[in-house]
């Protein structure tokens, strides 16, 4: 109860709806080791005459906290994630983009190519970018949706995400996060069953894995 009631509490921290944007969608997941909080969009900035500017913006802001947590210890993790691109038509899709990223209290700037399609049942969104700091690591963003329809009023909801950090440094730790989502979507309500897996460290990874049941909806 207090897990469930400290997550509500972040998400009225996090939760804005920029003029922007149409909808933001807010998913909790709760796993069998942890329980997250995931609000993510990327929507292209309006005009003046309410049509698509050429700048696309990502926002993402990513609550965890660990069943196992203590006063010092398994603390919740906190990460946000703002990125602007500029998409040109010529580039079919490609864009130069500008990403900062905040992990608890470390703020990385990072720059490089981005790819994205945006359809009604299927979303492509990936990037590569590189830290501008000393000894950087290279990271590889991937998130792939499909929402068929179903029926009416009901769509299959399948999403692949795939972050992976490769150091430049050999003193850095390689990092591997993998998040699957299978259910169903229902008007704006999106529930099903969903698995996150991650490896890390430099020589011999370190294998986690969390798997449970998700709630999604677009506000």
């Amino acid at each position: 109860m207090k897990i469930t009631i400290f997550m509500f509490v972040i998400a009225g921290f996090l939760f804005g709806k920029p003029a922007y944007s149409q909808s933001i969608p807010i998913e909790i997941f709760a796993g069998d080791k942890k329980s997250t909080l995931d609000i993510m969009f990327f929507k292209f900035i309006k005009t003046k005459e309410k049509t698509n500017s050429p700048f696309l913006f990502f926002n993402r802001n990513r609550v965890g906290v660990d069943y196992k947590m203590t006063e010092t210890t398994n603390l919740p993790q906190f990460g946000f994630t703002e990125a602007i691109s500029y998409n040109s038509p010529k580039l079919k899709g490609f864009a130069p983009v500008g990403v900062v990223s905040i992990l608890n209290k470390v703020v990385s700037p990072k720059i490089g190519v981005q790819y994205a399609k945006i359809q009604k049942d299927f979303t492509i969104f990936s990037w590569a970018v590189t830290e501008t700091l000393p000894n950087p690591n290279i990271d590889v963003f991937i998130l792939a949706r499909y929402t068929p329809k179903m029926s009416e009023q009901m769509h299959l909801y399948t999403q692949v995400e795939l972050f992976n950090s490769f150091p430049t440094f050999e003193q850095n730790a390689f990092s591997f996060v993998q998040r699957l989502r299978l259910g169903l979507k229902v008007n704006e309500f999106q529930f099903g069953v969903g698995f996150d897996f991650t490896e890390s460290g430099t020589i011999n990874l370190i294998h986690t894995n969390n798997s449970g049941g998700f709630i999604r909806y677009e506000f």
